[in-house]
């Protein structure tokens, strides 16, 4: 037998201890890869700032409004924050477009997909919003071209506009063949050192999606329930090597805590049940819809299921910053938090002539050159629309709603559309409904009151047609049943609020389908069997918000855009002052 060298047993040791233990952490193999994601939901088109604010903490208990907003501020926010940690991923969770102001809208959105590109993020889970003219066009924003899918001339701007260079996820969006309308999941690879760590997102719209977008826009397709959806795709993402998983769900809830409260306080909303059948493997949930902000340790309320859920409210007056460890030794995330930063950026005027300034108490951002240059771009193009004076109002006339339902900005559009669509040439209107998430701003005037085209814009996005249809009485009642549902709290999402002259009473603490009573029409008595001419927008008159009732309606009568009849309405009663909210009478508390 021979016997080897002392110098060669060690060299054969040594080898022998490398294959076995691995290389041992390090300079080149740290213990420790740590991975930043930066998120934000619900710009809606927000390029230009919205003269919004944070109420953020100051001294003691005080707090202070941060000015808020602006996508060139925003890009520069998001630089800082991916300056921060080259393992980065910055997703959308979802409504980037739809309800826009007249700056982004007006060019069919294509001003947005381009200042986001500048901003180079990578995931957008499509929205319900996405879907406002139709899956056509939204595929449009994805591939980019010319076609024209609406009423509206697209690249009117930049005539090779070039869609989307991050990629849309729509797991949950199937088409009729069973496919995806979008890709499901991505994958994003981090390394530090010798480490690696592969993070596998998915992307996913809220499955209630048919009921609060225009019918026709999404025929042929089907919204999946996204917790299941979710499920079946981790181990998929698993055996592509992802170790650590992220959610990015348009679909959320709301926290009676600030901004940034990181106890998340009073958690609920739809995205609970979701929550609650989600596979503990998930790390993070980035969600939205809700436009509402938190972050919140989900563990603390169940522990069986630790994830963290974020959402960064709307309009781009924030950003979540989220980071993550993940131990090189276990392959397990170890450690995760997060935080809402504002993007403070320029200081406005309210309608009431006060300034909101900027404060040295928070980071303020500078705009990034590009993207202001190109939000520029748009805007001159669309001024001569924008600056347009309508008239004037008095005060800021507020979408915020009343406990019985209505809203001083909603009865003025209620009665708008009735006063356009009451003559009998132009349908012989009655009464008119409005849903309100068809308003989607304040409407605040200048310093003289004054009110442009723009700011119309801002409230009312959608251009929709006025449509005039034939209701018994009965049938109204039974849409108004249609807002409360089987339980005080599982009615439609979006309530109806009506012109001036209809009334009504409801109670809550009655039986479905009992609730509603004392319907009158100008002090008369609605009768059951009687017909009624009845005005509301084409997304109502073919179901939209599941106001099904509204596709039963007769004698059909196709009017103005939504837009043109509060113009109109202004224009002739200026100056208009905010409308009583006293037309419907709650019985219980």
């Amino acid at each position: 037998m021979r016997i080897l060298s002392h110098a060669l047993l060690a060299t054969v040791a040594t080898l022998l201890a490398a294959c076995t233990t691995g290389p041992k952490p390090g300079a080149d193999m740290p213990d420790a890869i740590q991975i930043k994601l930066i998120g934000f939901n619900d710009l809606h088109g927000n390029i230009e700032p919205p003269r919004l604010s944070i109420s953020a903490p100051a001294q003691g208990t005080a707090t202070v409004a941060v000015p808020a907003g602006g996508i060139a501020y925003m890009a520069s926010a998001v630089a800082a924050l991916r300056q921060q940690n080259p393992n980065h991923a910055v997703v959308s969770a979802g409504d980037m477009i739809g309800a826009s102001p007249l700056v982004s809208a007006l060019f069919l959105d294509e001003a947005t997909i381009e200042a986001v590109n500048l901003m180079k993020i990578d995931f957008n889970a499509v929205g319900n919003h996405e879907f406002d003219k139709g899956r056509d066009e939204l595929l449009r924003m994805g591939r980019g071209g010319c076609e024209k899918y609406t009423v509206r001339e697209p690249c009117r701007v930049n005539k090779a506009f070039p869609g989307a260079n991050f990629t849309y996820l729509a797991a949950n969006t199937l088409r009729d063949d069973g496919s995806t309308l979008f890709a499901p999941t991505g994958i994003k690879e981090f390394r530090q050192g010798a480490a690696s760590v592969k993070v596998g997102f998915i992307g996913m719209t809220l499955k209630g999606t048919p009921g609060v977008v225009t019918p026709a826009g999404i025929v042929g397709l089907q919204f999946m329930d996204e917790a299941d959806t979710a499920n079946a795709l981790i181990p998929k993402l698993r055996a592509q090597g992802a170790e650590v998983i992220v959610v990015v769900i348009h679909e959320g809830g709301a926290s009676t805590g600030g901004y940034n409260d990181k106890s998340c306080p009073g958690l609920t909303g739809d995205i609970l049940p979701v929550l609650e059948r989600l596979n503990p493997a998930v790390d993070v949930v980035i969600s939205g819809h809700t436009h509402r902000s938190y972050i919140c340790d989900y563990g603390r309320i169940n522990p069986a299921r630790p994830f963290l859920l974020t959402s960064a409210g709307s309009y781009g007056t924030l950003l979540t910053d989220v980071n993550i460890r993940f131990d090189t030794r276990t392959r397990k995330v170890t450690a995760k938090s997060a935080s809402n930063v504002i993007v403070q950026g320029e200081p406005y005027i309210t309608g009431s002539g006060n300034t909101v300034p900027l404060t040295s108490l928070y980071p303020v951002f500078p705009k990034d050159p590009e993207v202001a240059a190109l939000v520029a771009r748009y805007a001159m193009e669309a001024s001569g629309l924008a600056q347009r004076p309508v008239g004037r109002i008095t005060t800021t006339i507020t979408r915020r709603v009343t406990p019985t339902r209505e809203s001083p900005l909603g009865n003025l559009i209620a009665d708008a559309q009735l006063a356009a669509t009451s003559a009998p040439d132009k349908g012989g209107a009655q009464i008119a409904f409005i849903n309100t998430g068809a308003v989607r701003a304040d409407l605040i005037p200048g310093p003289d009151g004054a009110v442009t085209y723009g700011q119309l814009f801002t409230v009312q996005p959608f251009a929709n047609n006025l449509v005039v249809k034939t209701f018994t009485g009965a049938q109204i009642r039974q849409l108004l049943e249609q807002q409360f549902g089987a339980t005080p709290t599982s009615g439609n999402q979006s309530t109806l609020i009506h012109s001036n002259g209809f009334s009504y009473a409801f109670d809550l603490n009655t039986p479905p389908g009992a609730r509603v009573s004392n319907m009158r029409l100008n002090g008369v008595p609605l009768s059951d069997t009687a017909k009624y001419r009845v005005t509301m927008n084409n997304f109502l008159a073919s179901g939209g918000d599941r106001y099904s009732v509204f596709g039963l309606g007769t004698e059909v009568v196709g009017g103005d855009l939504d837009i043109e009849a509060l113009e109109a309405y202004i224009r002739t009663n200026s100056p208009v002052a905010p409308p009583a909210t006293d037309r419907v009478t709650r019985l219980s508390p």
